[in-house]
């Protein structure tokens, strides 16, 4: 239990680091809250600051979730579930950041961050598919959807417990429930694909 909550702690401290608040003050003086869809993240950075915005955040928040990871493997080493306790912990810790009021962003760059440390197998497919699919499709909402459904999948094929199992489970149920007013907009066609976004930020 006391490994659970260091684990917890610390991926849920460096989640808190709100990569694209943090730029948008400094550099634009703006909360990038208000703007776009309202969300904290990478996604919406590149939709309303655009996309070399969007990319130095997204890593930076890749980055956090390897941080993360590390320590935790350094502290407890062999123990996979202190790892995905890790990566989900830095996951809700930039959904819901306690210092920005619980007002984050929707975790999938930290998810990916927190993939590729814990077992790169798992991550490459997965950042394979989302690049793929988002591609095919202009919406990496509907892109993240896809991916998070099938982490549980890949997760027992490659033989981890029950219990890291079931920590997949809960993220892709919590990054499926972020998603649904990007999916609605998509079905309403008021959704912007990724393609448009970039497009428009050239232009500008």
């Amino acid at each position: 239990m006391f490994e659970l909550i260091i684990a917890s702690l610390i991926g849920y401290s460096l989640g808190n680091f709100q990569t694209s608040y943090i730029l948008g003050r400094l550099f634009r003086k703006i909360d990038i809250r208000n703007l776009g869809n309202g969300n904290a993240g990478a996604s919406n950075a590149t939709k309303t600051l655009g996309w070399k915005y969007g990319i130095i955040i997204a890593l930076l928040d890749i980055l956090k979730a390897v941080l993360a990871v590390i320590m935790v493997r350094r502290l407890f080493p062999d123990s996979p579930i202190f790892l995905f306790t890790a990566g989900f912990s830095t996951m809700l810790g930039h959904i819901y950041p306690i210092i920005l009021g619980f007002r984050g962003g929707k975790g999938t760059a930290s998810l990916i961050g927190m993939l590729i440390s814990i077992d790169y197998r798992i991550g490459l497919i997965l950042i394979f598919l989302l690049v793929s699919i988002t591609i095919i499709t202009d919406y990496i909402a509907l892109a993240t959807i896809v991916v998070v459904s099938i982490l549980p999948v890949l997760t027992y094929l490659f033989g981890y417990s029950i219990n890291s199992i079931l920590i997949c489970i809960f993220i892709a149920l919590l990054s499926i429930y972020k998603h649904l007013p990007n999916i609605k907009n998509i079905i309403n066609k008021r959704e912007p694909g990724l393609r448009e976004t970039i497009n428009k930020k050239k232009k500008k």
